[in-house]
């Protein structure tokens, strides 16, 4: 199966064009004999197609460039990975390949691997939805290939992958990589490629509505380089739809796409409240390998100096919301990305018109904690407000430092900017009124810094953004 349809080159667009072909042939062939099934016509024997897979050898210790983060390996051996959707990756994949070729000086091998593609990830979503499982007198994955945990899970990124001849050459594998994918339609109603490379992560509506309102301002002006916004169940948003808080059929978590033609736009995310959503989020998304993603939050401020409104820019992180415990110790420190840092302060700086110790008035930089309890403040104050003092957290919330956390886990650059909208341990707690007023005066400005810090960052070379420190000893070598 794989000698046959080996390919080597040295040009990464035809090495993409040859794993398009390998993949488009396995998903027709498998469509094909599903509907044949669905048809009533029971197959003769089990019906298998295979995963594309790029596989390079090294031979040599010669040294590449220390100074880049990834685009090769540190040691000889054979590294592969297993391909899925590659249209939907194509940019990305001819970038890796081609930094792959031009470090080493080797060529890649195309071919195809023993993975089996699962039915469900070759099937289009309305033929999976109109299927009546139980009209068959066989079960169906006697014949066809179901998802294998062995192959869907996190082992490479999180470093227990058991160690092999052959080694891993990106973060992860095509079946985990498709099993997101699915998961990404389902949680936030938009297709991946919508997706653009730098992700916001927010908690509250009210960021949605004007978000949407900023984007039909910067679409109407040709010179902004945005030419659409698309939303839920991937509907191009007019002028006329400007507010969706009363939408009766918003998924999850409402997503929204500000688009660029080359995928360089802004995508904002409504992940709701709490570490659980905040962990599901980023562990589907993280797959479209995103240049950036940043926390656009409200938090308790901690210290009587604070003012509501005032912001925080986390330079550390108080982990305690607990889901991502067995992924990734609790002992791992998450540092601070100088160059996120940089372009979030800039921007607070640019939106607010301060600088300098101006605008240490309005923004503080600290420590912030993350707690998976809402009603934290009705504990006995000797425990968590114990800790919080011991760790000079100044800020709390229920989402940033598991973001921060996958960020880093992921080898995804990522900032958390904080908004402080209630001070529970100084007697100014978010009461309706308050609340109400505090977001119609906060919320433009803080989403703006935000996405000017986004955009910052998009105009950074990828070699800088993506800093060594999210790179273990062992690194793949795609990013």
């Amino acid at each position: 199966m794989t000698s046959k349809n080996e390919k080597v080159f040295i040009d990464a667009t035809e090495a993409v064009t040859k794993l398009q072909c390998l993949y488009n042939q396995s998903i027709s062939n498998l469509q094909k004999a599903f509907k044949s099934t669905m048809s009533g016509h029971r197959p003769d024997n089990k019906i298998q197609e295979y995963y594309p897979q790029i596989t390079i050898k090294i031979d040599s210790f010669s040294e590449v460039d220390s100074r880049l983060a990834f685009g090769h390996v540190n040691n000889p051996g054979t590294y592969t990975t297993t391909i899925t959707r590659p249209n939907l990756f194509k940019k990305y994949l001819i970038q890796q390949i081609s930094l792959l070729i031009k470090n080493h000086n080797v060529p890649i091998q195309v071919n195809y691997s023993d993975t089996p593609i699962p039915i469900h990830f070759a099937m289009k979503e309305e033929i999976i939805t109109d299927l009546k499982f139980g009209n068959f007198d066989f079960p169906l994955r006697d014949y066809f290939d179901v998802p294998n945990l062995s192959n869907t899970n996190d082992n490479i990124v999180n470093g227990t992958l058991k160690s092999s001849k052959i080694k891993p050459l990106a973060p992860f594998t095509a079946q985990r990589i498709d099993y997101s994918l699915a998961r990404i339609s389902h949680y936030t109603a938009t297709e991946p490629e919508h997706f653009q490379n730098h992700v916001l992560f927010t908690n509250y509506q009210f960021y949605v509505d004007e978000f949407i309102s900023y984007s039909h301002s910067v679409i109407a002006d040709k010179k902004s380089g945005y030419h659409e916004l698309i939303g839920p169940n991937n509907q191009i948003l007019s002028n006329k739809n400007i507010s969706t808080s009363d939408s009766k059929n918003l998924p999850q978590m409402p997503t929204y796409h500000l688009k660029q033609k080359d995928g360089s736009g802004i995508t904002l995310v409504n992940i709701g409240v709490g570490p659980s959503n905040a962990k599901t989020a980023t562990d589907h998304i993280a797959v479209l390998r995103p240049h950036a993603w940043i926390m656009l939050g409200h938090c308790a401020g901690l210290r009587a100096s604070q003012r509501l409104g005032d912001y925080v820019l986390a330079h550390a992180y108080v982990r305690e919301d607990h889901v991502l415990d067995d992924d990734i110790p609790v002992w791992v420190p998450l540092p601070a990305l100088a160059e996120v840092q940089i372009a979030m302060e800039n921007a607070v700086a640019s939106v607010t018109k301060l600088s300098g110790f101006e605008l240490k008035n309005i923004m503080r930089t600290g420590t912030v904690a993350t707690i998976d309890n809402r009603n934290w403040e009705l504990k006995d104050q000797s425990g968590p407000v114990t800790r919080l003092s011991q760790s000079r957290a100044i800020a709390l919330d229920m989402e940033s430092a598991t973001i921060a956390a996958n960020g880093f886990r992921f080898r995804v650059p990522y900032g958390t900017l904080l908004c402080i909208s209630d001070k529970p341990l100084h007697g100014e707690l978010k009461l309706p009124g308050m609340a109400t007023e505090f977001y119609n005066t906060q919320v433009k400005q803080h989403l703006n810094i935000g996405i000017k810090a986004m955009e910052s960052l998009r105009n950074m070379p990828l070699e800088r953004l993506h800093s060594r420190k999210l790179r273990s000893f062992e690194e793949t070598a795609f990013l």
